[in-house]
């Protein structure tokens, strides 16, 4: 359905995540990658969508220059917004279970930020889920990192792994956009594309 809308146009994902990769093949669009090395650093008064926002937007920015006509790059950025402050992806496993105790037992929101770019317009959208965790032992935090090395995950976790199982009390919003997209937007954008 989408795929025939987007005929003229040519879909450029740039981003290295098997998850938003997926996504894209789920919505069946068809898609190339394009990725760049970014060094993903936001002035420190930033906060919540700001950062995300930002990233995504200087993501897009790398390609400045290099699309084409029919091209639409896609960026994006995930953060997990706890305590008021941006939790990415944890250095190591102490790092990760320190992320994890401060998420146990309380409310934090996963904001992602997604960035459609072509030659003339650039259209920036967001979504913020809240994620409720239940009481997390000390010994199923060691379970879930020692098992599934959560390193590449915002926030040290997958909600579509084990800890989301019997981790997450209660979610409100795009589950989607907590494995880092928000699909129900995304579709929305390119499907009101011209």
């Amino acid at each position: 359905m989408l795929k025939n809308k987007l005929k003229r146009y040519k879909l450029i994902l740039a981003s290295g995540s098997p998850r938003r990769q997926q996504f894209f093949k789920d919505l069946n669009l068809d898609f190339e990658i394009r990725l760049k090395e970014i060094e993903e650093v936001f002035p420190p008064e930033l906060k919540a969508e700001e950062i995300t926002n930002y990233l995504a937007e200087l993501k897009a920015k790398a390609f400045e220059g290099e699309l084409k006509a029919n091209e639409i790059l896609i960026t994006s950025d995930t953060i997990v917004w706890h305590n008021n402050k941006a939790l990415g992806k944890p250095k190591d496993a102490q790092d990760a279970f320190d992320i994890l105790k401060s998420l146990s037992n309380a409310t934090h929101e996963v904001i992602t930020s997604v960035c459609f770019k072509t030659i003339t317009q650039k259209t920036l959208l967001h979504e913020i889920t809240k994620v409720t965790f239940n009481n997390l032992s000390d010994e199923s935090i060691r379970y879930y990192i020692e098992h599934y090395k959560p390193f590449d995950k915002a926030g040290a976790y997958g909600i579509q792994e084990w800890i989301g199982f019997v981790g997450v009390l209660k979610i409100e919003g795009s589950y989607a956009n907590v494995m880092g997209m928000p699909t129900d937007k995304v579709f929305e954008y390119l499907n009101n594309l011209d």
